[in-house]
This record gives C-alpha cells, structure tokens and sequence, in this order.
C-alpha cells in the first residue's frame, strides 16, 4: 500500500481521533474514581437473571484502552504515514469511541434504551468498515505497523462490543420483561452465546485477526464462571462458545494461505 505523509486536514482527522480516546478513556475512570453513578459492571449486574458475566471480565477495559492509546498516539505523530487503513477507519472509531463514552454515562444514570443504542451503534460503525476493507486487513504482512497499531485495536474493541451488545440488550430485556414467552430465559441466553459464537467465527473468517475472537471468549469464559452455580448448563453452554471462539479464531488466523490481495 501506498504510504504518504498527511495532508493538514488528515492531520485534523488524527487529532480528532486522539481527542476521542481520551474522552471514552477520561469518562471512564472518572466514573471509577468518583463513583458517580453504576459502574459498567454494576449496569450489567442489574437484572442479570438470563445470562450473567463475572466482574473480573470487565477488567479487559484496560487491555483494550492501553491498545487504543496506542492506535491514537501513533496517529498524531506527524511522521506516521497516512495509508489507506489509516484513512478508513479514522472516522468510524471516532464514533465508535465517542459511543463507548456515552455509554458510560447512560450507564451510570441507568438510561437503559440509550445504552442498547449507543453499544450496538458502537459496534456497527466500526465493524461494518473492518469488514468492508477485510481484504485489504487480510494482505498486511504478520509485522506491518498497521496491523498492530490501528487493526488490533479497534478488532480488539469490536470484539468485546460483539458480546456486551447483546449482554447489555438481554439485561435491559430482562429486567423490562420484555424477552417474549416462546423461549424460557435461559433459552434466550443460549441463543446469544450460539450468536455471538457464529458471529465470532465468521468475523474472523473474514478478517483473520486474532484479535477480535480474543474479548469474544474472554467474555463468554466470564459467563462461565459466574452461571456456574446458578445455571450450570448455562455455563457449559458459555464455555463450549468460548472454546469454540478461541480455537476457531487461531485456526482461521494461523492457517497457511491467510493473506490475500488487498481489497
């Protein structure tokens, strides 16, 4: 790919993106530390009774905040090349960054339609571009910079969004009782999990990066852990997801064959 240095509106488009990190990163400690309101953790707590997630889980925020540092500081720096990843993803994980902040907020405050919205927004502004230049993700080589710095970050965000989005939908329905009658809810929960496995696989099929499956098992590990008393074919249903996730995403990611012409 062609790599060129930005022109001063790329380099606002950076910037943008760097104010945006700091933002969602910012909104979220300062939830922590000043305990203003739920925590994203005592959010998804609430009206758990379909499908639980041990708190421990939720620790992945600082993996994916670290990586995400990383992606937007490696942006503002001038002698970055702009290539067309770059350029791709820059407004789409603006959004997506500026989503997961006032998820937050609406979390906090326990505006619960707001949070379906803004998670599964998240989500689609940042996985619909991903998917959309997979071929060109599938053809950078193992040490490209952009691989690293700018796919496996927002993957990484993806991925986790992949499984909270529908925690967070089943939670909010639970709690409403709005989930209908023709599946018990244990039955709805399994539903997630086999949704979000497929969606797991077919993504990484897709764009073949470790990446994205990595939170998807984390999470449905974390369910595991935390039905285990409660609902133990729930968790064993949780932990087949979370294997299948793993093994399947370093199966596809690994397999000779895995680059292709960009797209």
């Amino acid at each position: 790919m062609s790599i060129e240095r930005p022109t001063p509106p790329q380099m606002t488009r950076r910037l943008v993106v760097l104010a945006a990190t700091i933002f969602a990163i910012v909104i979220g400690q300062t939830q922590v530390l000043l305990q203003w309101g739920q925590s994203p953790a005592e959010f998804a707590a609430d009206s758990d009774a379909s499908l639980k997630v041990a708190g421990y889980a939720f620790a992945i925020w600082a993996v994916i905040y670290l990586w995400l540092v990383v992606y937007a500081v490696r942006q503002a720096l001038p002698r970055t090349g702009e290539s067309g990843l770059i350029q791709r993803l820059g407004w789409p994980s603006v959004a997506a960054l500026l989503g997961i902040g006032w998820w937050v907020v609406a979390a906090a405050f326990d505006w619960e339609v707001a949070t379906i919205v803004l998670i599964f927004g998240s989500l689609t502004v940042l996985l619909v571009p991903l998917l959309a230049s997979a071929g060109t993700i599938r053809a950078l080589p193992r040490s490209d910079r952009d691989r690293w710095m700018t796919v496996w970050p927002l993957t990484m965000l993806a991925g986790w969004l992949t499984i909270a989005a529908p925690l967070n939908l089943i939670t909010v329905a639970t709690g409403n009782g709005w989930l209908p009658d023709v599946l018990s809810p244990t039955g709805w929960a399994i539903l997630a999990i086999a949704m979000v496995t497929a969606m797991a696989l077919g993504v990484t099929q897709r764009l073949r990066t470790l990446a994205y499956g990595l939170p998807i098992a984390w999470g449905l590990l974390g369910a595991f852990v935390a039905e285990q008393a409660r609902n133990p074919m729930l968790a064993y249903v949780a932990l087949a997801g979370a294997g299948t996730v793993l093994v399947g995403a370093v199966l596809l990611t690994l397999r000779p064959g895995v680059r292709s012409s960009p797209a």
